[in-house]
C-alpha cells in the first residue's frame, strides 16, 4: 500500500516502506533506544537488532481509510524508564513524519521487544 498525494504541481506517491524507514530513523535518535527489532521474532531471531537498511522490518504502517497508524518494535537500554522512552519515541516519530512528509499520524504503538545492557 502507499499514500497518494495530489499537489498543485503533480502527483506524489509515498510507499509504506519509506514511511517505515523515516519512522525507524527518528526512533533510534531518541535517548534510551538501543535499536529496532524485527516484528516477527520467531522467523528472524529473538530480539535481533536491525541495521539502518532494515528498519522497515521493525515498523508496520497501517492505513484505515484516512487514518495512518504505526506499530514500532524497539529494543531499549537497561536502566531507563520504559514509559518515558515510549512517549519520546511516539512524539519524535509523529513530529518527524509531519515535518518531513506532511503526514498526520493518528497513532504510534510501541512494542518493547527486549532490554539490552549498554556496553561501556
Amino acid at each position: 500500500m502507499s499514500i497518494e498525494l495530489n499537489m498543485n504541481d503533480g502527483h506524489v506517491t509515498i510507499t509504506n516502506e519509506v514511511i517505515a524507514t523515516i519512522a525507524g530513523g527518528a526512533a533510534i535518535e531518541c535517548y534510551g533506544i538501543v535499536g529496532m527489532a524485527s516484528k516477527s521474532q520467531i522467523k528472524d531471531g529473538i530480539a535481533e537488532i536491525l541495521r539502518k537498511e532494515n528498519f522497515s522490518r521493525g515498523v508496520v504502517v497501517r492505513q484505515d481509510g484516512d487514518s495512518l497508524h504505526i506499530d514500532m518494535y524497539i529494543i531499549v537500554s537497561y536502566g531507563t524508564k520504559i514509559s518515558e522512552i515510549a512517549h519520546n519515541v511516539q512524539s519524535q516519530v509523529k513530529y518527524t513524519l509531519n515535518k518531513t512528509l506532511g503526514l498526520s499520524i493518528d497513532s504510534v504503538n510501541i512494542y518493547i521487544q527486549g532490554v539490552r545492557v549498554a556496553k561501556e
